[in-house]
């Protein structure tokens, strides 16, 4: 998003663009106040928390979930001495909950022949904020190995191990700091850290991150939204060889209608930008993956739809 905000600022010199990084807790927050005038996050609005309703409410028209990109989840580690290492889902969710407490616990060995694994203690870390990071990656979890990982997905963390850091960089500053560290966060923010990251095995074979492996897994994500509102369903249980399974899609959350005609014209100006194919080709060196063609074309539709 910085890098859409500065690109766009240059090319458009008469519209200012004011994007405050937060969490996707206090930016739909801020949306439901009627603070911004679109909000982004890593999930989109909740039925269960009437969010559609009070978001409806709040621009007097419905309001949409648009994906912009797809923001992978990297599970990164930090062992010196360890520069490639494979995770199944049960691995991860035992590691995560507290169950496998050191590197060279013989289930992590079993996944790993050949590498040889420190006894160097576990040190878990997780987001101590309201995330869509943690949404997503939780949801990842209790999807893939319910059985070691029971609790339903939350933006707060449910689990019972590690120690809470805030934001995408207090954990992977910690992950970075800590020598047997481990965490979860967006593949742009293990980029800027030059945080190791695991390959992940769902049951087709280890399946490193890189922006072609995450954009497999959004091409067979179903609409779960209606009409112009496009929350995706991601299956994080995909077995498909070479799909880098655990992504979140970043969504930017708008009015349908906007009181304000100017306002709605820059919106609609600048998510086109954002959603364009000058734009999305860009994506990978910042740590996101382009949204899937079929997915762009049906964004571009809906941002064109504001009024």
């Amino acid at each position: 998003m910085q890098l859409a905000t500065t690109e766009f600022a240059n090319s458009c010199r008469d519209a200012r663009v004011n994007y405050a990084p937060s969490s996707s807790g206090q930016g739909i927050t801020a949306f439901l106040a009627n603070q911004v005038n679109w909000a982004g996050s890593d999930t989109p609005l909740s039925p269960t928390k009437r969010e559609p309703a009070k978001a409806a409410a709040t621009c007097g028209s419905k309001a949409l979930n648009l994906p912009m990109m797809i923001g992978p989840i990297a599970v990164a580690y930090n062992l010196n001495s360890v520069g490639k290492l494979t995770l199944t889902p049960q691995l991860i969710a035992q590691i995560f909950s507290g169950k496998i407490t050191v590197w060279n616990d013989p289930a992590v060995a079993a996944a790993n022949p050949g590498v040889t694994l420190p006894d160097t203690r576990i040190s878990v870390f997780f987001r101590s904020d309201s995330s869509g990071t943690t949404d997503n990656f939780t949801d990842y979890l209790h999807t893939t190995s319910p059985a070691d990982w029971p609790q339903e997905p939350a933006k707060q963390w449910s689990g019972k191990a590690g120690q809470g850091k805030p934001k995408s960089a207090g954990v992977s500053s910690a992950v970075q700091a800590t020598d047997g560290g481990i965490s979860y966060v967006e593949w742009s923010f293990a980029i800027t850290n030059s945080l190791t990251k695991a390959q992940i095995d769902n049951g087709g074979g280890a399946v490193a991150l890189t922006a072609q492996t995450a954009s497999r897994a959004a091409q067979a994500a179903t609409t779960a939204g209606a009409g112009n509102d496009l929350a995706l369903d991601i299956d994080y249980a995909s077995k498909t060889p070479g799909t880098y399974p655990i992504v979140l899609v970043a969504y930017e959350i708008v009015c349908s209608r906007y009181s304000d005609p100017k306002t709605a014209r820059a919106v609609k100006s600048f998510l086109s930008y954002v959603a364009s194919e000058q734009f999305q080709s860009k994506l990978p060196a910042v740590g996101a993956a382009p949204l899937p063609p079929p997915v762009q074309t049906k964004v571009l539709a809906a941002i064109d739809s504001i009024t």
